[in-house]
């Protein structure tokens, strides 16, 4: 796959938003003709030269070294994320990558299902890195009733996000959930561009949603693993989550998100609420009893 565009427009945001003074430089007059550091101090910065790093920023990372990868992340300070996405970059432009990644399960392994059947008071649930919701306990379920409301499946946390109105009274922080979302689909384009219903998602969302086509444009990318998120569920009100996104190395391209409140705290009391209606939801039929078919 050609990813040079990606390595392009990667590099070159990256560069724009760093100014000399914050690189530790010296800034030689008012009018400089480009925004952040010029490709000659990244190159100074990083130890490479001034022809390679340009050879670098046009999206040429085949071959490149991890001394050099290192030495470029450094010059740009990027963060954790960033960095690892720097090197996905140069993996996928290698034309003969050593080893190929291997894909996500495309069904929740049964050891995977069995802790999420172990979690029992909190919700939590199994996405794939497309954010397809493909497992749920029953306080997932209850939790995500809005985003379960569409019958399509299998549900899809980006989908909600960007296409579905019902997402900006769900989620009150709104533009956090979607720059989260857009990132996070952005670091597993960089791991795996290969994945052909990541592709597929990434056209729907771009062809639909402006406000996706906005953040993908801006290349960022983030790590999404501890936290604490704002929810607004239709029957029990507000609520502060505290989650933790756990990954299984055994399997990779799944995560466990695990939802959890501070003891005594209102949103402890709203997930108990929670817990009651949805064992009658689910004994009526109101509550979603699957996420994946």
């Amino acid at each position: 796959m050609d990813n040079r565009a990606e390595v392009r427009e990667f590099l070159a945001s990256r560069r724009a938003r760093i100014t000399p003074e914050q690189a530790g430089l010296p800034a030689y007059g008012r009018n400089r003709r480009v925004k952040g550091l010029r490709r000659e101090e990244v190159a100074m910065l990083a130890g490479v030269s001034i022809d390679y790093y340009v050879r670098m920023e046009r999206g040429n990372l085949g071959g490149a070294s991890d001394a050099v990868l290192e030495g470029v992340a450094r010059a740009l300070q990027l963060d954790d994320a960033e960095r690892g996405h720097l090197f996905d970059l140069a993996r996928a432009s290698d034309p003969a990558p050593a080893r190929k990644r291997k894909p996500a399960p495309a069904t929740v392994p049964t050891s995977v299902q069995l802790v999420l059947d172990a979690v029992g008071d909190a919700p939590a649930w199994i996405r794939n890195a497309r954010h397809d919701m493909l497992a749920a306990n029953r306080m997932a379920r209850a939790l995500y009733a809005p985003l379960l409301a569409d019958p399509r499946r299998p549900a899809n946390n980006a989908r909600f996000v960007y296409l579905d109105p019902a997402s900006q009274d769900f989620f009150p922080d709104w533009e956090r959930a979607a720059d989260d979302i857009a990132a996070m689909l952005r670091s597993e384009a960089g791991r795996n561009p290969h994945d052909k219903k990541l592709i597929e998602l990434i056209g729907e969302l771009s062809t639909q949603s402006e406000d996706f086509r906005t953040r993908w444009a801006a290349h960022n990318v983030r790590f999404h693993r501890t936290g604490l998120k704002r929810l607004h569920h239709p029957v029990v009100g507000d609520l502060e989550i505290i989650f933790e996104a756990m990954e299984f190395p055994a399997h990779p391209g799944l995560t466990l998100p695990v939802y959890t409140a501070a003891k005594d705290s209102p949103t402890a009391d709203s997930l108990k609420l929670l817990a009651s209606w949805a064992a009658t939801a689910e004994e009526s039929g109101e509550l979603a009893t699957h996420t994946y078919s």
